[in-house]
């Protein structure tokens, strides 16, 4: 990684050795006397990198968002104090907040794509609230941030960015304004393993070489003991309830037994005159479980979207059940669309914020009849315990989940149209590790009782090494290795998998 120690200004904050952050007993509470947050404290010190842990629901990003002034909705600050860089947050004016926030505080979010402007280039986005605002200090924190401009990537807008790069401009953005202290919110979940390491070794540089003061939450391990110099793990919530055994609606039918649930031939995808996706094949067998993996930006997501029917191809075909799909979702029937569900890797940005969790989950079970409308909410108290959440989350609303909540009730919404194919995008990368092996373990039964057939994507290879029988593996939009997990991963034929593969050794097969 090439970086530039005088594009940082010299910090202005706490002389010697005065903490950057320090939050003392705070304690967030909801309108209904709920505790977001209880007695938490932290302390940041300018040069140091500090990581949050804690299972999802703990309260890690109530307490980043506090640091910037910000509480969910509805919330209050009940007791603590929260200084940043010697002043007192919540006895700021908000004039003196936006002043804080826009100079010397940078935050990235859980789903920084939701942050992006869909209208505008990253070169601009990047530019927008930079100090520097030559195209050589784009270009070089781009480079910074590992996404090198090839004169392509810069002109490009978020909807055509993976997640993980619609990630890394986020997290230009928030260099870009030279700040003194930089809050992330899980900002390594989503990427794969190499790309997490550099990200990682980059937030530790910065807070190095440029003095900066850098707090983040984080659910993986590896990351947290290799790169963090102080732990602050936040307090354990309630044990989620035993997911419940799924159960379909009478009216339910299984998908015909075809040769293949999903059949994708020949698909290419092109953004402005930019390949994305090159003659991609892909096909699963029904009650199967397929993973898809390869590097950040590697056409995965644009895979799925496309068969899901939120993205447009060039050309190609798209079966499923042997049924010819059209290219858009306005070409497709009811029927056709609650087939085929998509779990997408940024929940916040695929739920309604108007809705509450009752409503969302319960819209697929009213459009596609799954039961009579008298039990609707029941059958929404039983999904949400399926995915570990107690029925009393229906009446909240997506601002006030954590970014885990939110990905369980994203799942909850997809269980409800009872699909035939399922398709998760990095649907664990905001969960703990506990609750993520829950909502594998769910799925590994949904697939095993009523043949729905699962399409997992993720950068942790593990999970699919353990949860797939076959893989698919993709470098710059082109399929380059398929084939049974166990062949693919212990004798990998590509230089892109083995590149994947890295130091990873599956101990065995799904």
């Amino acid at each position: 990684m090439s970086h530039t120690r005088d594009r940082y200004a010299k910090p202005e904050g706490p002389p010697g050795d005065a903490p950057a952050v320090r939050v003392t007993d705070l304690t967030v509470t909801t309108p209904d006397g709920r505790h977001l947050l209880r007695e938490a404290s932290l302390t940041v010190h300018p040069g140091r990198v500090v990581a949050l842990t804690g299972p999802s629901g703990a309260g890690k990003t109530t307490l980043l968002r506090a640091l910037t002034g910000l509480l969910p909705a509805g919330t209050a600050r009940t007791a603590g104090q929260v200084d940043v860089l010697g002043q007192d947050v919540f006895a700021l004016t908000e004039r003196e907040l936006r002043t804080l926030r826009g100079t010397r505080l940078a935050y990235v979010g859980q789903d920084p794509g939701s942050g992006l402007n869909p209208r505008m280039r990253v070169r601009s986005l990047v530019r927008e609230l930079a100090a520097d605002r030559s195209a050589e200090a784009v270009t070089a924190l781009l480079a910074e941030v590992r996404l090198p401009d090839d004169g392509r990537l810069a002109a490009r807008r978020p909807g055509a960015l993976s997640g993980g790069q619609q990630r890394r401009v986020a997290l230009a953005r928030a260099l870009a304004r030279r700040p003194d202290v930089l809050l992330l919110d899980e900002p390594t979940a989503g990427l794969h393993p190499e790309l997490r390491e550099e990200i990682a070794e980059l937030l530790r540089h910065l807070a190095r070489e440029h003095h900066l003061a850098v707090a983040f939450s984080c659910h993986d391990p590896t990351v947290v003991e290799r790169f963090a110099d102080d732990v602050v793990e936040l307090g354990t919530p309630p044990p989620p309830p035993h997911p419940a055994p799924f159960t379909r609606t009478p009216a339910a039918r299984s998908a015909p037994q075809s040769r293949s649930a999903l059949d994708v031939r020949n698909l290419h995808v092109t953004f402005r005159g930019t390949p994305v996706l090159t003659g991609v094949d892909l096909t699963v067998a029904p009650g199967a479980a397929v993973g898809i993996v390869g590097a950040s930006g590697s056409g995965k997501t644009t895979l799925v979207r496309t068969v899901v029917g939120l993205q447009r191809s060039t050309s190609g075909t798209i079966h499923l059940a042997g049924s010819p799909l059209s290219t858009g979702l306005l070409g497709r029937t009811r029927e056709q669309r609650r087939g085929l569900q998509l779990v997408t890797q940024n929940p916040l940005g695929a739920l309604n914020p108007s809705r509450t969790v009752a409503d969302t989950v319960g819209r697929p079970l009213r459009l596609h009849r799954r039961c009579p409308s008298g039990e609707i909410r029941e059958r929404v108290a039983g999904l949400l315990e399926q995915v570990g959440l107690a029925p009393v989350f229906a009446d909240r609303y997506p601002h006030e989940l954590s970014g885990g909540q939110r990905q369980r009730v994203a799942i909850a919404r997809a269980l409800a149209a009872e699909p035939d194919v399922l398709i998760c995008d990095e649907v664990t990368s905001a969960l703990d590790p506990d609750t993520g092996r829950a909502v594998m373990d769910l799925l590994a039964g949904l697939r095993e009782r009523h043949g729905m057939t699962l399409v997992l994507i993720s950068h942790d290879l593990s999970l699919v090494a353990d949860r797939t029988s076959s893989v698919t593996v993709l470098e710059a939009g082109r399929v380059v290795e398929s084939g049974s997990t166990v062949d693919v991963f212990t004798a990998p034929r590509h230089g892109a998998t083995r590149a994947l593969l890295g130091r990873y050794a599956p101990a065995a097969g799904p």
